[in-house]
């Protein structure tokens, strides 16, 4: 079993690196690149390339093919929406609608934005991935209910960890903290594969050369969710999924990266490896 983890933990790392040097090197790459908090260019060459790294890991990690489905249809189907919204949604037309009611009010008015169109991406993702990935109950009502939850585990854990991409190696680090419990153990290679990925990248994204942007965060966190949600119950995905919803409404209300810099442990672990202004 330590075998199986390591080897998906290695190959998420290993393709992760390969996808970045071979996007990289592509004469397009420039148009990925962005400005950060400190004026400093970065590229978003980071995003696609922790999404396949960590695809790649987790579905060979996975135990049973019905998993290692769910894996790549969460990872692929989040990182490309969220690379469609990192590249479509910096316009200045898209720019101007900000949040899930920025997004419907859009859509009222008859334009339907690139952050609404990933919102629904990576929703439809998560109830496929979550559906593969199925339930031991056996009632209809039973299923059913487990189905959905672990379709808003997926997608709740995709934005979450999209919302704590804010700052050079925030979004990795929470990914590793959620990530490193449920890689141990029997079933644990999803999770490790994910691990792999992100750490292989993390030097450059705390150096600022990269940045994960949409597409990096929600395959993360649409992945993290996938391991959870295949190794938990009715109750686990419950619990999981009203954290969840709890971050998520907290985060309309109060800043996170505020919440961070006024909390000592926090402020430290969030600037550890992070380059000086």
């Amino acid at each position: 079993m330590a075998t199986g983890v390591l080897r998906s933990f290695g190959v998420g790392a290993s393709v992760a690196r390969g996808a970045l040097a071979w996007i990289r090197r592509d004469p397009k790459s420039a148009a990925l690149d962005r400005t950060n908090f400190h004026g400093r260019t970065v590229s978003l060459a980071g995003g696609p390339a922790l999404a396949l790294g960590a695809t790649a890991g987790a579905a060979l990690g996975a135990s049973s093919a019905r998993v290692s489905a769910a894996v790549v249809t969460a990872g692929v189907v989040s990182g490309a929406v969220g690379l469609y919204d990192d590249i479509v949604g910096g316009r200045p037309e898209q720019k101007a609608f900000k949040g899930f009611a920025g997004h419907l009010g859009a859509l009222r008015e008859g334009q339907v934005t690139s952050g609404l169109l990933k919102i629904a991406g990576v929703g439809a993702a998560g109830l496929a991935a979550s559906a593969l990935i199925g339930s031991r109950r056996t009632s209809l009502f039973g299923r059913s209910t487990d189905v959905l939850l672990g379709a808003g585990v997926i997608a709740g854990m995709a934005n979450v960890v999209n919302l704590l991409d804010l700052r050079p190696g925030r979004a990795i680090k929470a990914g590793v903290a959620v990530g490193a419990p449920l890689a141990l153990g029997k079933g644990g290679g999803v999770a490790a594969g994910a691990l792999g990925a992100s750490a292989a990248l993390l030097p450059d994204d705390l150096g600022e050369e990269i940045m994960l942007g949409d597409a990096g965060a929600n395959a993360l966190g649409a992945l993290l969710g996938v391991a959870l949600t295949a190794r938990t119950g009715t109750a686990g995905r419950f619990v999981a999924l009203a954290g969840l919803a709890a971050l998520t409404a907290a985060s309309e209300k109060v800043s996170f990266t505020k919440v961070i810099n006024d909390t000592p442990w926090l402020r430290r672990v969030d600037e550890l490896g992070r380059r000086s202004a």
